[in-house]
């Protein structure tokens, strides 16, 4: 199912009320069918003390900018004549609350002139599990009159946006009903299906960095979007986290074995695994699973060591699911993998097989693993062949005799570590990557962390072409018109032609770094720095 009918389908379920969230539709996948939309445009000045946007005679397809906080990672959300983005309090856009009390911020934004019509705010929490000047980071998602956002004191919040300041609906603390300790920060970006809001709770390591501290807290949970009930939650997985768990869930529909369709949550898991659970209703169920990180990585925190953690989310296209390892940015460099995965026919083959089976036992070695059908590329099996349970720092020891086998019941299409990953040039390998992937006319493109932005064939893995954009990319990219566009932490704003030829048509800079992702809204493009929001039109 393609992604415009997949994002139909799910605002046709919600009550045919535009719905609008990261990534343009559930599947994640950032494409836009906006045209006419701008290629050349200059932010203009600003002053060299403060940072303010001056403008001046240089700015050109400016339509308006406003101030944010100092410090933004958030994409602007654009609904109707509004725009939200999570921020910091620094440039006490209201004067209620001073600049130096730290705080989140959701900014609400007049979308036509960029007036400030007023803001939500939420208080910090403490320094380990809620950095200072962080913010908001999560991205909200908006149905009609009400919008759902993850703040950074790890609560669920429904707010009704009809007037100018936000007001609560319902609020739902992750840490005081279910138990959880972030590591760092709260960050996920909630993902609405029907009547039910789908998010992650960030419960990671303590601060040691090693321990979680409550496995047994849930990771991924589902509320009821109408009044914040706990519908169904999961703790996988569990003691298994490396770090933090940053990453947001998306959505993936294909035809059952009776040709009706099925819809599964899929959630970026913090041990490197990617989760699918069933959704039907309100009945939600593990469905499989798959382990991004080679068999043979390993966990030694801080940077080191080439096993990751996932934080971009999951995209899918095509009945493909789209994804790459990563690990916190304060890690730096390292090693990464870029999956396409099919699950639908791996699965549904498994459930052929398990049907016709009538004794469990008899199931082929590897198709069955605790409560999720193993999916992976390989398996690790101790001396007797007898498959060994996830372990969280390293996966295979051979020194006692376990060993890697592949997985007969795979849903690996291809991987993707690099151009030439065993060549020295910097361009040929992928490194780790925290932002998602986009898929258009056949193509992918992805900016992993070190700034080499990548363009694949998404059906076979093979690379078109690479460019170093010379600065680390926390974003993912946006296709639309007949274009790429991804930014960079130098604020940096690079278009492609979507091609399988390298034509890079211009490279921006907004004067200050951008973080999120550029948001087409009619002919107008919307891109926060860490400071400002601008909207870019040609007149």
């Amino acid at each position: 199912m393609s992604t415009a009918l997949l994002f139909l389908l799910f605002c046709w379920v919600a009550g045919h009320e535009e719905t609008v969230q990261w990534g343009t539709s559930p599947a994640r996948n950032n494409v836009s069918t906006a045209t006419e939309l701008p290629e050349k445009w200059s932010p203009g000045q600003f002053e060299r003390r403060t940072g303010k946007w001056v403008g001046g005679p240089k700015a050109k397809n400016i339509k308006w900018v406003a101030p944010l906080g100092s410090t933004t990672y958030a994409t602007p959300i654009v609904t109707g004549n509004r725009v939200f983005c999570g921020t910091n309090n620094t440039s006490a856009l209201d004067p209620a609350y001073p600049g130096n009390v730290d705080l989140g911020v959701l900014v609400v934004l007049d979308g036509e002139n960029g007036k400030f019509l007023g803001q939500f705010v939420r208080e910090k929490l403490d320094g380990a599990i809620d950095w200072p000047e962080q913010g908001i980071c999560s991205n909200p998602a908006v149905q009609g009159d009400r919008l759902w956002i993850v703040t950074n004191r790890s609560e669920i919040v429904c707010l009704d946006i009809r007037p100018e300041t936000p007001e609560i609906v319902w609020s739902f603390d992750m840490i005081g009903r279910l138990g959880t300790r972030p590591h760092n920060m709260t960050s996920c970006s909630p993902l609405l299906l029907g009547d039910l809001v789908f998010s992650g709770t960030s419960n990671g390591v303590g601060p040691d960095d090693k321990t979680v501290l409550f496995p047994e807290a849930p990771s991924f949970i589902a509320l009821d979007k109408n009044d914040g009930a706990l519908v169904w939650s999961d703790a996988t997985p569990g003691e298994n986290v490396l770090d933090g768990q940053w990453g947001s869930p998306s959505a993936l529909v294909f035809a059952g074995r009776d040709g009706t369709e099925r819809t599964q949550v899929l959630f970026p898991g913090g041990d490197g695994w990617l989760y699918a659970f069933e959704v039907r209703g309100r009945e939600i169920t593990p469905s499989w699973k798959f382990d991004c990180n080679p068999k043979t990585s390993v966990w030694k925190g801080h940077g080191s060591g080439d096993r990751n953690t996932l934080l971009a989310s999951p995209v899918v296209a095509d009945g493909r699911v789209y994804i790459a390892t990563g690990q916190d940015p304060e890690s730096g460099e390292g090693p990464a993998v870029l999956w396409c995965i099919e699950p639908a026919r791996a699965l549904l083959e498994y459930e052929n097989v398990a049907t016709a089976e009538s004794n469990p036992a008899a199931e082929p070695q590897g198709r069955l693993s605790d409560r999720f059908v193993d999916l992976s590329e390989s398996l690790v099996v101790d001396a007797a062949g007898k498959i060994v349970p996830p372990k969280r720092t390293r996966a295979v020891d051979e020194s006692v005799g376990k060993k890697v086998e592949p997985n007969p019941q795979s849903a690996a299409r291809w991987s993707y570590r690099g151009k030439n990953p065993k060549s020295k040039e910097f361009e040929d390998t992928l490194h780790r990557t925290i932002g998602s992937v986009v898929v258009s006319g056949g193509l992918l493109l992805v900016g992993d962390f070190c700034g080499v932005v990548h363009c694949l064939d998404a059906a076979t893995g093979e690379c078109f072409w690479t460019y170093d954009m010379m600065s680390t990319v926390w974003g993912s990219p946006l296709a639309a018109d007949g274009r790429f566009f991804l930014c960079d932490s130098d604020g940096d704003v690079a278009i492609f032609r979507q091609s399988k030829e390298l034509e890079l048509l211009e490279e921006i800079n907004m004067g200050a770094g951008v973080y999120g992702s550029p948001v087409p809204h009619g002919k107008t493009l919307y891109i926060s720095t860490s400071n400002h929001v601008f909207a870019v039109e040609v007149p």
